[in-house]
């Protein structure tokens, strides 16, 4: 199969983690005589820098002409610390999100049986954890009218949602709990907020079609407590942009490490596969990040994006035996030896 990937590095290790994704998936493609073209674009700080814009129209033409984009991550500390920067790296991916029609954001959270000590949560809390959080990443509060008044004094954003939004996004949720546990839970603040009540309402209107799943409707602060108290009597969460954001990363910590979960985000064109961590520039050009994120990444792009399921599975397969044998970057190596990231990429792809 021919594979046209667009191949985003981004900023801080960005760069240096999806060098190990191009290695593990060119060893796939090798092996299962695929012929993958990868076409390298700007995005983030680095694009700023080079052309004054975060996601540039060259780079957006690259991505619509792919089959899918491998993401690395973006941000730079000099726009963090300055709150007046009238263009940041973080527009670029909004502005990306939205041209592309992504959609849903898909965030698995699950355990590694070798490092289920790691995790801050006890084993008997976390272990068979196995659920998929669906982040509706177009609406909401993020794109919503924005502004100060008052002199500037007071500022105001605004959440907004229309029901096919809702649909769409729920929809997916059914027909993944369908290949699941039949399990599905909207996440919202229904007791407060309009928007969430117009969730809620569409998601109970469309029970009907999906009568073998088991629908649940909590509110979003349940939620935030019962994900680090009985993360593994969950299945597929759905809800909107600003709690996703915030749901996600909290469950990020149940595997012990933000370096090794994986995501996606799908919608109307050209889906896009990228780990949850971000640039973390403090460890950029030192080749200590953890890549298996990424590469995890990359095992849901070659199923989700190409259907090549056992391509995928011997990825994660090489990736649970690298993490047995203790093959790992210093965030996971505790008191033996660390690997550099460079070294991980190349024995993940020798073992393919």
């Amino acid at each position: 199969m021919k594979l046209n990937i667009a191949l985003l590095a981004g900023d801080g290790i960005g760069p240096e983690v999806i060098d190990q994704a191009v290695k593990v998936s060119d060893a796939i493609a090798k092996k299962f005589n695929h012929e993958i073209t990868w076409t390298p674009a700007l995005t983030g700080a680095c694009a700023i820098d080079a052309v004054g814009e975060p996601y540039p129209d060259s780079t957006h033409e690259i991505c619509m002409a792919a089959d899918a984009v491998l993401f690395g991550a973006i941000g730079h500390p000099k726009y963090d610390n300055d709150p007046k920067a009238t263009v940041r790296p973080e527009q670029g991916l909004l502005k990306m999100r939205k041209k592309l029609g992504l959609f849903a954001n898909v965030r698995p959270t699950f355990t590694f049986p070798s490092l289920i000590d790691n995790s801050p949560l006890k084993r008997e809390r976390i272990e068979g954890t196995d659920l998929i959080i669906l982040r509706e990443l177009t609406g909401g509060i993020y794109f919503g009218e924005r502004g100060r008044t008052d002199d500037g004094n007071t500022a105001f954003d605004t959440c907004t949602y229309t029901r096919v939004e809702v649909q769409r996004l729920a929809k997916l949720g059914f027909e993944m709990a369908m290949t699941r546990g039949k399990k599905l839970c909207c996440v919202d603040k229904a007791n407060v907020l309009e928007t969430s009540r117009l969730w809620r309402e569409t998601v109970q209107d469309m029970e009907k079609d999906y009568p073998e799943v088991t629908v649940s409707y909590e509110f979003v602060d349940a939620v935030a407590m019962r994900l680090v108290q009985w993360p593994n009597t969950y299945d597929v969460l759905i809800t909107e942009n600003l709690f996703g954001d915030i749901l996600t990363d909290e469950a990020s910590v149940i595997s012990g490490s933000m370096g090794l979960m994986p995501s996606a985000s799908i919608g109307v064109h050209t889906s896009l596969f990228e780990p949850i961590h971000g640039s973390y520039p403090q460890a950029a050009g030192k080749d200590i990040a953890n890549p298996l994120a990424t590469v995890l990444s990359a095992a849901m792009m070659f199923e989700d994006a190409f259907g090549l399921t056992e391509e995928a599975e011997l990825i994660r397969s090489v990736v649970n035996k690298s993490l047995a044998e203790g093959i790992v970057t210093e965030d996971l190596s505790g008191t033996n030896k660390a690997y550099k990231t460079s070294e991980v990429g190349d024995w993940l792809a020798k073992n393919i």
